[in-house]
């Protein structure tokens, strides 16, 4: 009999811290899934359960009820972030309670923007795409590549994010033409989705006769508008640029720089989404010159994660070195994968 109850209480007590480890999500539908949840973002929350070899990806506004012990990156649409735990109010199930650091606040499941589990390994704070484009013509075994790659990553106080952009052509008795761009950037948040930010940029273009130009950035911006639909974002700064060309008789210039810009990205909107950005470089030691670059992606999620992107990019200097294009641009269709 004393066996009998031991085993029951082993059994018991291991159910419960179980249950305890699990998250718990309750979707309109009445179905409830057990599990860990990992993320939520652009309208879309991760789940991972012991019964599928695949996470769940479920749409937030279908998500009625949410408890789980860990600790994460909450953002709502009000601005405030706050880091904690997150469990739906028993009283009122529309709301949720979310406890900071020996806090406790209320906010309404419907404005919370995003979620991230924070209290995990590496790889649970990665994000990473990839997507390729190539193509070839016989005639003039013309030869053209495309990649597009970005990797981020997150924390509770700040983030840091790489991205490369590049295009390559080669073509016969013609000299082989090349667009690259990339970019490494820092931000700190600040209270009320206010946000410092840190970056280097560099581009190479032979439309521009640019062999390397190199900008570093340092700014302030905020999140003016964060919904489970879209976000909007401004930044204002100064910039540090370092231009050498491919003409070596043009020596290299160096320059400083304000900045202005604003990114829009627009993601509940079936399986498209769509990121575009412009920033304006009015220069502060060379009167009257103005850069800008605009950036405009396209982007159709197919299953696995696999994805295909339009992008466009446009490139303008109103006082290019001389020869150049004030202007260089590039099209590109490409075939990704993305890492949640």
């Amino acid at each position: 009999m004393l066996n009998k109850l031991l085993s029951f209480t082993f059994i018991f007590f291991s159910t419960l811290n179980l249950l305890a480890a699990n998250d718990t999500l309750v979707v309109s539908n009445g179905d409830v899934l057990i599990g860990e949840l990992k993320t939520m973002d652009r309208n879309v929350i991760q789940i991972e359960t012991d019964y599928s070899d695949k996470d769940f990806m479920i749409e937030w506004d279908m998500v009625k009820e949410i408890y789980s012990d860990r600790l994460y990156i909450i953002i709502t649409t009000n601005r405030n972030r706050y880091y904690g735990t997150i469990k739906s109010d028993k009283t009122d199930k529309t709301k949720v309670i979310i406890k900071d650091d020996g806090y406790q606040y209320y906010s309404n499941i419907s404005d919370i923007v995003f979620i991230n589990q924070v209290d995990k390994d590496f790889l649970s704070r990665l994000s990473a795409s990839l997507s390729i484009g190539y193509s070839y013509a016989k005639t003039n075994n013309l030869t053209q590549f495309s990649m597009i790659s970005n990797l981020g990553y997150i924390t509770d106080t700040w983030s840091a994010d790489i991205a490369f952009n590049g295009a390559n052509s080669t073509q016969d008795d013609i000299d082989p033409t090349k667009r690259n761009e990339g970019s490494i950037g820092l931000r700190y948040f600040l209270p009320a989705d206010w946000f410092i930010l840190v970056s280097y940029n560099f581009l190479q273009s032979d439309e521009q006769k640019l062999k390397l130009r190199s900008i570093t950035k340092l700014g302030i911006g905020n999140y003016i508008l964060r919904t489970n639909a879209v976000y909007l974002s401004a930044s204002i700064g100064g910039a540090w640029n370092n231009e050498n060309f491919t003409d070596a008789a043009e020596p290299s210039k160096n320059s400083s720089e304000g900045f202005a810009g604003i990114e829009l990205n627009m993601y509940n909107i079936g399986d498209l989404s769509l990121l575009s950005n412009i920033i304006v470089y009015p220069s502060i030691s060379e009167r009257g010159r103005v850069r800008s670059d605009f950036k405009f992606d396209l982007k159709y999620d197919f299953p696995l994660d696999i994805y295909v992107k339009l992008g466009y990019t446009f490139n303008y200097d109103n006082k290019p070195v001389e020869g150049a294009s004030e202007t260089d641009y590039i099209f590109q269709t490409t075939v990704g994968w993305e890492l949640w």
